[in-house]
């Protein structure tokens, strides 16, 4: 070959390497992490990585091709921060934190690596961003509400069944969203005429034995607060409500469909969707400390008729007409 045909050659494939290797690094598998503290063969856990997958396969990331997701199940605070150090020992580019559970343990264990956290109530409060606005550190994403919007739980209760003057709280005293929520409760209780009585969620067992002793007293009435094991026991507390005749509020949807009486809270599934926009943000070099805390803005009320006709309960019209879904 001669001297000009060869130089002419080698800058053609100069030319050519950038783009082969632009090419190359835009389909480069990225690693990301998904931290949820339900188990494995929860459908609630299985609706929200759907859609927090199908969110990212929307923005261009294809599971498999460009991308790799590291999940894992499973409830219980000793299993959570267990999951979350092998997780972090895997070097993910960025991890989804679903709730205050899950928060907890991952910054335990990290304070490098990129954490989005859905459904939320106090972020700033429990220490896990700086500001909303100017999170500062590794970690941001979607708050589910303030906790002043628990006190709408008590008023709830107090429109579907007057009768109640005894309210139990199922909480998780182990996680500050548990605290912050039966603080709120309890601030807004004695203007309704409630009496107000904390229920750990720690294991089953406890669970049921605190209620039927709460529901040996007349005018009772539930509330259960949102948290990782509310949820992994929700088929027991609904069917606790039920056995002993305890009209109940609920913080999601999920209870309800699943039997409950009424719920009120964000539609959590619109946070996995939304997350998947700052996933993708950070993978393509945003810092999470840059990205401010977003508030939910989709509030859903459901209420099951069925389950109140069950409780000799009449639904007032008003709040009806106010409802997103009546399950019949």
């Amino acid at each position: 070959m001669r001297r000009r045909e060869f130089i002419t050659v080698l800058g053609g494939a100069a030319a050519a390497w950038p783009l082969a290797a632009r090419a190359q690094q835009a389909e480069r598998m990225r690693r990301i992490g998904v931290l949820i503290p339900l188990n494995a063969d929860d459908k609630v856990a299985q609706d929200r990585i759907a859609v927090f997958v199908q969110g990212l396969k929307e923005l261009g990331w294809i599971e498999g091709r460009n991308v790799q997701f590291d999940i894992r199940l499973g409830a219980g605070v000793a299993t959570t921060l267990k999951q979350a150090t092998e997780m972090v020992a895997l070097a993910p580019e960025v991890i989804l934190a679903n709730g205050s559970a899950a928060m907890g343990p991952l910054l335990q264990v990290t304070s490098i690596v990129p954490i989005v956290f859905v459904i939320v109530p106090d972020p700033v409060g429990a220490g896990y961003v700086a500001s909303l606005a100017r999170p500062g550190g590794n970690a941001t994403g979607f708050t589910s509400y303030e906790y002043g919007m628990t006190a709408k739980w008590p008023e709830l209760l107090k429109q579907i069944a007057p009768s109640v003057k005894r309210v139990a709280v199922i909480r998780d005293p182990a996680i500050s969203a548990g605290l912050g929520q039966f603080a709120a409760i309890q601030s807004v209780a004695p203007s309704l005429g409630l009496e107000v009585t904390p229920i750990n969620v720690r294991d089953p067992s406890e669970i049921e034995r605190d209620v039927a002793a709460f529901a040996r007293l007349p005018n009772g009435g539930l509330i259960v607060t949102g948290s990782a094991l509310a949820a992994v026991h929700s088929g027991l507390i609904v069917t606790l409500a039920a056995r002993h005749k305890l009209p109940a509020v609920y913080s999601a949807r999920f209870f309800v469909t699943g039997g409950g009486l009424i719920a009120y809270g964000t539609e959590q599934l619109d946070e996995f969707r939304r997350a998947a926009s700052y996933v993708d943000r950070i993978l393509k070099g945003e810092k999470p400390a840059d990205l401010p805390v977003q508030a939910s803005t989709k509030y859903e009320l459901v209420i099951n008729l069925k389950t109140a006709k069950a409780l000799g309960l009449e639904i007032p019209q008003t709040l009806l007409a106010t409802a997103d879904e009546v399950i019949e």
